[in-house]
């Protein structure tokens, strides 16, 4: 089949780099044919009524607007074309067009997965900014794919490998998790027509699905438990996302079909079956679980959910959030023994997020709330590279480690990937609210307009380099509403919150929700005082092994840049998994012992003068800043502890 010039257009983004403004009409209104049965305690904003100021998030948000744009289309698609057998060797252009490497390279199983994460991330940052240009470079892949899909003429298959890999899947011969990959594509699919109201995207995803109903349904029970053995991703929940759009059983089906019993009926039984759990591999399952919860209400499904929550966050999780050595779930209680350079693999984070944020949807328990903060301060904002907007895969916790980056066309990770989605929604997690209540949950400077109730707020703080906030009221209906504010127990002393620089008495305790419920007025302001202190993290097997923080935010030894060779701390374009495999060539003079007292911190740790969330320890003089903001070189975040 010749590759004809229309579909050569298709992948040239023929818009402009000028960031036109567009009204965005509101994310899912209409769209779902089912109406989940769960009520939630709390509820959403859309992203567009959120926008970020300046910050440390706006940046990352900007670098990642940067790189979103910068991808070329026709390298991203390339395998989906060559799939689709739509290249013609006697019309020239394929080996002109600059292949991508790492996990996108036509030698990778898994190849095709970052386009359905980029499809996310353009359409939650089209959702996030309002900007036509995210939008319109969505709606050009979108058209590539109905044109693949249509070409491949495989009932509705669409991908950028053969069918055989599912074959190989549904025969337990070893093949690299086709499903992860397609569950990527459909969500990315699915999220171009929530957020972009892309009825085309649509259309691929009912076409998709019809496909794997066919290809599934004759299955037996042992080809379905053999086939569930391997990599699935999400598909659970995004089938079950698909049901609700479009409310058809056979897609209901399809969610239930991925539903792994050999992993999931233990939690049921409240037994922690972590241990040698591939961790990306688990936490998708429980997300397909809490939607099926939330649409049918079956019973017990968010009973399974919060322990497994309760589980990972307690006992198998470090300080700053994140979990997993070598991207498995080790024995519960053992962080001390796990101090290793492939520790918090980024995935799961954004994986525990999207978790935990259904959690607090469900309940508005505060406890979500700070295991939000926690993870996104510590690990998702310090996962990307400022220098160069790359991602990190791991977070390390062995001493003297770094982050290890990616490359702009040479990577591709699942890390990637996420990122793509992570650093275009940091909105969907500061504000909540009820009929008449506004809860602030993150202290992010933002603009709120919660357009329902004619109410609009702005929020300026530095925070975490202080714990100062300042919420002023920029419109406001003529009737009572009660903003709560988040009161976290990392908060030292009691509060001080003033309106119009009156003071107010705080009747609740730490870990709750400060409630005001006035009519407000234009130009309201309240201001509102957190003091933070220094503490100790200990590790949940060793109390001598801990790590240190300043309130919510972990901090880290910075250790320079000896042993530094090549390209570090930069991945190495000709290897697919180098950051598997990295070896840190860690200095022998890295020293881990940290002489303090943790009852009295202040007197072994004080703070470097006019250096906003600096520390120098008074013995050893180790320099002590945020683990989100060390870049570029070495580290130390849990310490041996001699008093």
């Amino acid at each position: 089949m010749r590759f004809k010039s229309i579909l050569l257009a298709l992948l040239v983004l023929s818009v402009s780099v000028v960031h036109a403004q567009s009204h965005y009409p509101g994310q899912h209104e209409g769209k779902f044919a089912i109406k989940d049965r769960l009520k939630p305690a709390v509820y959403s904003f859309d992203l567009s009524e959120v926008k970020l100021l300046d910050s440390r998030f706006k940046e990352n948000m900007l670098r990642e607007q940067h790189w979103l744009l910068a991808i070329s289309l026709k390298s991203l698609l390339h395998s989906f074309y060559t799939n689709a057998g739509m290249y013609d060797a006697n019309e020239g252009g394929y080996d002109e067009i600059k292949k991508y490497a790492g996990w996108e390279s036509m030698d990778c199983e898994l190849r095709g997965h970052s386009t359905g994460h980029i499809l996310s991330g353009l359409a939650l940052m089209y959702a996030s900014t309002g900007e036509q240009i995210y939008k319109s470079k969505g709606d050009t892949i979108i058209k590539a794919l109905a044109a693949i899909q249509k070409t491949l003429n495989q009932n509705g298959y669409i991908s950028a490998f053969p069918q055989e890999f599912i074959n190989r899947n549904i025969r337990g011969e070893k093949v690299w998790a086709p499903w992860y990959t397609l569950h990527k594509i459909l969500a990315g699919v699915l999220d171009q027509y929530l957020y972009c109201n892309n009825d085309q995207a649509l259309d691929i995803a009912k076409n998709f699905s019809a496909w794997a109903y066919k290809k599934l349904h004759p299955l037996t029970a042992g080809q379905r438990t053999l086939m569930l053995r391997n990599e699935f991703g999400g598909m659970n929940e995004v089938f079950f996302n698909l049901y609700a759009i479009t409310g058809d059983e056979k897609d209901k089906w399809l969610g239930n079909f991925f539903y792994d019993n050999r992993m999931l009926d233990p939690l049921k039984a409240g037994i922690d079956n972590l241990k040698g759990a591939h961790a990306n591999t688990y936490i998708p399952k429980l997300l397909g679980v809490t939607r099926d919860y939330e649409i049918e209400g079956n019973a017990g499904g968010d009973a399974v959910v919060r322990f497994f929550w309760q589980r990972v966050t307690t006992h198998h999780s470090f300080a700053t959030g994140s979990n997993s050595d070598r991207e498995h779930f080790f024995q519960p209680d053992a962080i001390s023994t796990h101090l290793t350079g492939y520790t918090g693999e980024s995935c799961n984070v954004y994986n525990m997020l999207k978790l935990t944020r259904h959690l607090y949807i469900h309940s508005g328990n505060v406890k979500y709330a700070d295991y939000y903060e926690k993870a996104l301060f510590n690990h998702i904002l310090g996962q990307q590279d400022p220098a160069t907007g790359m991602i990190a895969y791991f977070l390390p916790m062995l001493p003297g480690a770094h982050k290890v980056y990616s490359t702009p066309d040479s990577s591709f990770w699942c890390c990637v990937g996420t990122g793509f989605e992570n650093q275009a929604k940091y909105g969907e997690g500061i504000y909540y609210h009820t009929q008449n209540d506004l809860y602030i949950n993150l202290f992010i400077p933002s603009d709120l307009n919660w357009k329902e109730k004619s109410f609009r707020l702005m929020q300026q703080t530095k925070f975490p380099e202080d714990g100062n906030m300042k919420f002023t009221i920029d419109e406001a209906p003529e009737f009572p509403l009660t903003i709560n504010i988040r009161y976290p127990d990392w908060v030292a002393g009691r509060p001080t919150i003033t309106i119009n620089g009156r003071s107010i008495k705080i009747e609740q305790a730490a870990d709750s929700y400060i409630s005001i419920k006035r009519i407000w007025k234009k130009n309201d302001r309240i201001e509102v005082n957190y003091r933070m202190q220094l503490r100790t993290i200990p590790a949940n097997d060793n109390p001598s092994v801990a790590a240190i923080a300043y309130g919510p935010v972990v901090l880290a030894g910075i250790m320079g840049t000896g042993n530094f060779k090549g390209r570090e701390p930069y991945s190495d374009p000709a290897k697919h998994n180098d950051y598997y495999t990295y070896n840190y060539n860690v200095p022998a003079n890295i020293d881990t012992v940290l002489s303090l007292d943790a009852a009295n911190i202040n007197q072994y740790i004080k703070q470097v003068k006019e250096q906003p969330l600096t520390f120098k320890t008074a013995k050893e003089q180790v320099v002590l800043r945020p683990l989100y903001d060390i870049h570029r070189e070495r580290y130390v975040v849990y310490w041996h502890i001699i008093k």
